[in-house]
């Protein structure tokens, strides 16, 4: 019996080993300066996503070239038209601080394999091949770093325009001109992009990575096995190494891989799956989480985007995504002149004023004890939990699994304090007196 244990014990370590288990529960240890870059996330809470390529001078998203499948040959006749000569990274990291931003995450390369930074190792870049002929990442990061705000940078996995993305992905299939090379190659080249970006910039918050999926069966519903190695563990060992604090995340949909320091839900709460690609409860790791949104209906530049979110709906998903205990990483897309939308700067101005009132409700917060839903969501700092009360037609709310041990709850404007039950049935609050916002009505519940 002893020996049969023995080979048990022998074919589960070999199992895990194999499978990459064992490797993702206790390979990757992060250093003190990610676990301190970490932290710092989590209290950041919310950052602007940016993207912004030679595909807004079409003005129709930054899948154009996939969509309209628009040939290589074509499509590089394209960066000739890119001259944003409007562009002014004071003005956009002077926005983000109005905005109560954090961070900025924006687009070195995107899908179209444009680099939207002075690249050595290809001329297809904002540099080489476009009239303006400044590196934009540079002057960004330069300003970042004058005015306290991380910038992280997206990079895209997969290429449209390179013949050595090959074999190619599931996107792209109709795009005219696509060669065959070698994926080590592409690989190589990837590895010395990233290297640049980790060395000419500074400091940098994070990579941000992007189209993994694109490498894997899909039936409709799932995503099956991958097709490429995408060399992760010198990938991101060469990040942690160059820059140790850099915290670095991939939005392909799945369980957290070894080596990433955050995961990220794309259009989607933690654990929702309204896309029908989200990632799934059960793989949401214990590193911490961003959720990525759309200010409007599309990421790039889209001229007839018409799905512009009310300031009521955004300021509803920061509140939801801190309850979930979630960043908000929220997009904007860049005219091809390099201003943002008159429009966007509204909104995002909006939530800066609602932050300086309430930002201590959101900042510095984790996922409180009351489950988030349509009509309230929680947020926690030590004993004090912030209910968010966001429907402000319910005039009772009530709790099943609330905290056990409470010792007041006062309604935070009115300084009030609140009627409340606890017991065998759960927590009742009554708020049918109060003067509720229509946006947000604030609860403090202070625990014993």
């Amino acid at each position: 019996m002893k020996t049969l244990n023995f080979f048990n014990k022998l074919f589960l370590i070999f199992y895990f080993c194999t499978s990459g288990l064992f490797s993702q529960a206790h390979k990757y240890q992060p250093s003190p300066e990610n676990l301190e870059a970490r932290t710092w996330f989590q209290n950041a809470r919310f950052g602007m996503f940016i993207h912004w390529g030679v595909y807004s001078v079409l003005g129709d998203g930054e899948w154009v070239m996939n969509n309209q499948n628009i040939s290589i040959e074509e499509y590089e006749k394209l960066p000739s038209f890119f001259n944003p000569i409007d562009f002014n990274p004071s003005e956009w990291v002077s926005l983000v601080k109005a905005s109560g931003m954090k961070y900025i995450t924006i687009t070195s390369r995107h899908h179209d394999g444009f680099s939207m930074f002075d690249s050595k190792v290809t001329d297809y870049d904002i540099v080489d091949k476009t009239p303006y002929g400044k590196d934009v990442l540079k002057a960004l990061a330069e300003e970042c770093r004058k005015e306290g705000i991380k910038l992280f940078f997206y990079y895209s996995l997969l290429d449209w325009n390179r013949d050595d993305y090959f074999p190619r992905g599931r996107t792209g299939e109709g795009i005219q001109g696509r060669g065959e090379g070698k994926w080590d190659d592409y690989i190589d080249f990837m590895k010395a992009q990233l290297k640049e970006l980790l060395t000419n910039y500074g400091e940098i918050g994070g990579i941000w990575f992007d189209g993994h999926w694109d490498q894997k069966e899909w039936d409709g519903k799932h995503f099956g096995k991958e097709k490429v190695n995408w060399n992760y563990e010198e990938i991101y060992g060469m990040i942690h190494e160059l820059q140790p604090q850099a915290l670095i995340g991939n939005n392909h949909h799945i369980g957290v891989i070894d080596g990433e320091d955050f995961q990220m839900f794309e259009k989607d709460l933690p654990g929702k799956n309204t896309t029908g690609w989200g990632t799934a409860l059960d793989q949401i790791g214990s590193v911490p989480l961003e959720v990525c949104e759309t200010i409007n209906g599309s990421w790039g530049f889209n001229l007839q985007d018409r799905k512009h979110k009310t300031d009521k709906e955004l300021i509803h998903y920061l509140i939801k995504a801190a309850g979930y205990g979630s960043n908000l990483l929220l997009n904007v897309g860049p005219m091809p002149n390099g201003k943002i939308q008159p429009e966007h700067q509204k909104s995002l101005k909006s939530i800066g004023t609602w932050l300086k009132d309430n930002g201590f409700t959101i900042y510095g917060t984790r996922k409180g004890p009351i489950p988030p839903n349509e009509d309230f969501v929680s947020t926690q700092k030590g004993k004090t939990v912030y209910l968010h009360l966001l429907n402000p037609d319910l005039n009772i709310i009530h709790i099943e699994n609330g905290p056990v041990k409470i010792k007041s709850i006062k309604h935070v404007d009115s300084q009030k304090n609140l009627s409340f039950r606890n017991d065998k049935f759960g927590l009742v609050i009554d708020v049918s007196n109060l003067l509720k916002d229509p946006i947000h009505t604030l609860i403090e519940i202070i625990l014993k």
